[in-house]
């Protein structure tokens, strides 16, 4: 019997997505960039810290301002950004379902995306459950793989790696060249991080080399984290 494999729009076997936190100021300057090469990005947001765009966040008129007609995905990052694995699961409830409306309200859409605060130490079972009763499709963890493979759990979803990653363009070099096989399995590349980590440590010439060196390939499809998700889960239901 033929092994159906899943191709991305286009046919093509490869596709590349961003996944950046906090909401903060730095994200105009990123998403710039992911524009001029043509990346699509997904941005994590706790809407309970857009108040008074303390620090590096910003306030809720900025954030509808930059996000809302962008063209990169919103999604969730809990309201208040706490360590879930230390809340009863009711409060874990509210932060999630809380988040979601607020951020719906804000940006008139439905929002089904999300990355746990502080990573891998809050996909604990009850959260995952508690994911799936508020409607949440896929929760990104912290954990960076260093593979291209598709997603095996979309609620515990790892990483490719982070921006900085030592090896972050040796990887890049491995995902474009490995080879475009019709019998070898769809490959994806993704990426995460703080953009106010390019202003601590002073190298906006990181993402610029890794957006630069990746964007532009006919090959690969350049989608938001839901986009993926999507037309994964279609597939596996044969639409």
């Amino acid at each position: 019997m033929a092994r159906l494999l899943m191709r991305f729009p286009g046919g093509k076997a490869k596709t590349v997505t961003l996944s950046y936190d906090d909401g903060v100021k730095q994200d105009k300057r990123f998403i710039e960039i992911m524009d001029k090469y043509g990346l699509k990005a997904t941005f994590n947001i706790s809407a309970g810290l857009l108040k008074e765009g303390e620090g590096n966040r910003m306030t809720l008129e900025q954030a509808v301002e930059l996000y809302a007609h962008s063209g990169h995905e919103v999604a969730c990052h809990t309201l208040n950004h706490p360590y879930l694995d230390q809340l009863p699961p009711n409060r874990v409830t509210y932060e999630v379902i809380e988040d979601r409306r607020r951020l719906e309200e804000l940006f008139g859409r439905t929002i089904r995306g999300m990355a746990y605060p502080f990573g891998s130490c809050s996909a604990t079972d009850t959260a995952v459950e508690i994911l799936k009763n508020a409607g949440i499709a896929y929760c990104r963890t912290t954990q960076s793989t260093g593979k291209f493979g598709m997603p095996t759990d979309w609620l515990r979803l790892p990483a490719t790696a982070k921006h900085t990653a030592p090896n972050l363009m040796e990887l890049v070099k491995q995902f474009l060249e490995s080879p475009k096989s019709e019998v070898r399995p769809p490959k994806m590349f993704y990426l995460w991080g703080h953009t106010y980590e390019f202003d601590d440590d002073n190298n906006w010439e990181v993402i610029e080399e890794f957006a630069k060196t990746i964007g532009g390939h006919e090959e690969i499809w350049y989608a938001t984290n839901i986009e993926i998700y999507d037309y994964t889960a279609a597939f596996q239901q044969l639409r």
